[in-house]
């Protein structure tokens, strides 16, 4: 009788989900810093820190998603056992709309708050582009008050400045969407008494000036009039403006001066006839003049007509960090490392859950973006200095190795002890090596009689296999040394010392 032949087990792929990545040790630690500069910089102006659920209705969420007609499209959503949908955030702000809205009788008005955490985003992933991310966000709930935009925009030049993105290398740009709606008022395709009517041509018109920096004027032309196809042969379809109305938006855009004062006047020539666009003129000036007062000049923050930003929700002043030092792309070829941070005011947010309108304006910053950033300008250190590494001679005397981690950490001093097999003590000194340790500990049976212990400095050793050559360089510099017992914290700190100061 012939044998049955083994099933073959099916296990499954270690590989991460298409549009998500891990991040490990460095990765996480230099986006905690970043986050606690940032937050810093928050808490300074005044506001205060908000958790929410990573998990919304899709109710909650709305159908303020860019280029969506189902509300549930864009989102990592799913059907509860009670038939109820549920998604996981999109963003940081629809949360604060629904908390608002649900704890208003027991919050300040205004309600300043600030929130970091990961977003999920049901798109398509690219070179760089994650369906997780994290965001980093302030907003103040309930002030019509320009003040308060004018505010967030000094904020985020700080956070900026803060986080090591030197002046010059940044602009915080400004503009306003009652301005633009004004221009299309001008142009015929909205009209302030059915705010329904052409709303999808205005939609288009706003993502095709948003991607003026990508496909400059002729691309941006052409989308707001027939279409585009692109290098592919895709073919996107344009708002079908005419040759004077496309001129009208393209003025719009082209309308910055040397001066805020300058370019509100040329946007009040353009929006002359629209009540709307002159009140959104007005309030550019005004912010213009606050952030003057406050010392916020044009080498700083511009009022930009081409800042239009791609959500809908957006009802009065926008703006948007760029970093404006030049990197290389995939294809090696220069371009400026573009926008790391966007928001504006959205006062119809809340509205959908309370009935009435109630004003907000914030900021979300792309930290995953602002860290890429960091590095690109090298001002974040490719490594992290791992811990002590207290070595195994005796298996043993765990309990003596052990101590010696507790007193080491209990002074502040990460650290750990050997766990893998110690038999081999060269092993144990190249995982030393791989966790980028600066000192490692050693105490055989000999060290332990005479109540003295070994410490190596590996930070040091690697700066003299690279430099010294001779055995006399080496002996006046020992990477090696014999302390007491009794001196171990103060030594080890002392050695670690040595090491940050390179």
């Amino acid at each position: 009788m012939a044998k049955d032949k083994k099933q073959k087990v099916m296990r499954p792929k270690a590989i991460q989900p298409k549009g998500f990545r891990d991040y490990f040790g460095t990765d996480v630690s230099q986006r905690a810093e970043m986050l606690n500069t940032i937050t810093d910089i928050y808490h300074r102006y005044g506001f205060d820190p908000l958790e929410t659920s990573g998990v919304e209705t899709v109710e909650a969420l709305g159908k303020f998603l860019p280029d969506v007609d189902r509300p549930n499209e864009g989102v990592f959503a799913w059907q509860d056992e009670d038939e109820a949908w549920m998604a996981l955030r999109y963003d940081l702000t629809a949360p604060l709309a629904r908390v608002y809205a649900q704890y208003r009788n027991d919050l300040p008005t205004p309600y300043r708050r600030y929130a970091v955490g990961p977003v999920w985003r049901n798109e398509k992933p690219g070179p760089g582009r994650y369906r997780q991310f994290y965001q980093c966000d302030a907003d103040t709930v309930g002030t019509a008050s320009v003040a308060a935009d004018a505010e967030i925009c000094a904020m985020l030049s700080d956070t900026l400045e803060a986080v090591g993105i030197a002046r010059g290398d940044y602009i915080v740009r400004i503009n306003n969407r009652k301005v633009l709606n004004g221009v299309m008022e001008i142009c015929g395709i909205l009209d302030p008494t059915d705010p329904d009517l052409h709303a999808d041509r205005r939609g288009i018109v706003l993502r095709a000036i948003d991607k003026l920096d990508r496909l400059g004027p002729e691309g941006v032309a052409a989308l707001l009039g027939e279409g585009r196809k692109d290098e592919s042969g895709d073919f996107t379809k344009g708002a079908g403006l005419t040759d004077e109305q496309t001129q009208i938006v393209l003025g719009f855009v082209d309308a910055r001066r040397d001066t805020g004062e300058a370019t509100c006047a040329r946007l009040t020539e353009l929006v002359t006839g629209s009540e709307t666009g002159t009140q959104g003129v007005r309030e550019l000036a005004d912010i213009s003049e606050l952030l003057m007062a406050q010392g916020y000049g044009p080498d700083r923050i511009v009022i930009d007509p081409s800042v239009v930003r791609g959500l809908g929700y957006y009802t009065g002043p926008v703006y948007e960090a760029e970093l404006t030092f030049e990197i290389f792309d995939e294809k090696g070829q220069k371009r400026q490392f573009g926008s790391v941070a966007g928001g504006g005011r959205y006062d119809d947010l809340v509205k959908r859950f309370t009935g009435q309108a109630v004003p907000a304006t914030g900021v979300s910053i792309g930290v995953d973006r602002l860290l890429a950033a960091l590095r690109e300008k090298g001002r974040l250190e490719a490594t992290s200095a791992g811990p002590v590494v207290v070595t195994v001679m005796d298996r043993d005397r765990m309990a003596d190795y052990q101590a010696m981690v507790a007193e080491l950490r209990a002074a502040g001093i990460r650290a750990e002890v050997y766990l893998g097999n110690p038999k081999n003590f060269g092993n144990q000194l190249k995982y030393a090596d791989r966790r980028d340790s600066p000192v490692a500990v050693i105490e055989g049976g000999d060290e332990k009689a005479a109540g003295k212990v070994q410490i190596k400095d590996l930070a040091l050793g690697k700066r003299l296999a690279e430099n010294m050559t001779t055995r006399a360089e080496w002996a006046s510099q020992p990477a090696q040394m014999e302390i007491d017992r009794s001196d171990l914290v103060a030594e080890v700190a002392k050695m670690i010392a040595r090491a940050e100061a390179g």
